[in-house]
């Protein structure tokens, strides 16, 4: 479908960009969204924020476009779905995992 933009009213070009607009967000939120389903609650995950060491920690909350990640360290981090990557388990041999404590049932 062609839309002669020049044929137009302004109040009709106006209603337009606001529909493409809302169209673009919509698209951007369904791929964060998919990006999201790509990690659970309780996932280790990991990320290089610019500047910083990689960052390790688990993954706590779904936002509307990020994810919020709590490090080992107790920082709260909110990152975009499209920087984490699965934290693979040699991160626990460097003394990065919290410590667990195994109770006995009774």
């Amino acid at each position: 479908m062609k839309i002669d933009i020049d044929k137009l009213t302004e109040a009709e070009l106006i209603d337009l960009n606001n529909r493409v607009v809302e169209r673009l967000r919509f698209l951007n939120q369904m791929r964060a969204h998919g990006e999201m389903l790509q990690f659970k609650i309780g996932d280790r995950v990991s990320f290089q924020p610019e500047g910083h060491p990689v960052v390790v920690g688990m993954l706590t909350r779904y936002n509307r476009k990020t994810v919020t990640v709590v490090t080992d360290i107790g920082q709260r981090w909110n990152v975009v779905p499209r920087l984490l990557r699965q934290a693979d388990g040699s991160n626990a041999a460097e003394g990065l995992a919290p410590n667990v404590i195994q109770l006995r049932k009774k």
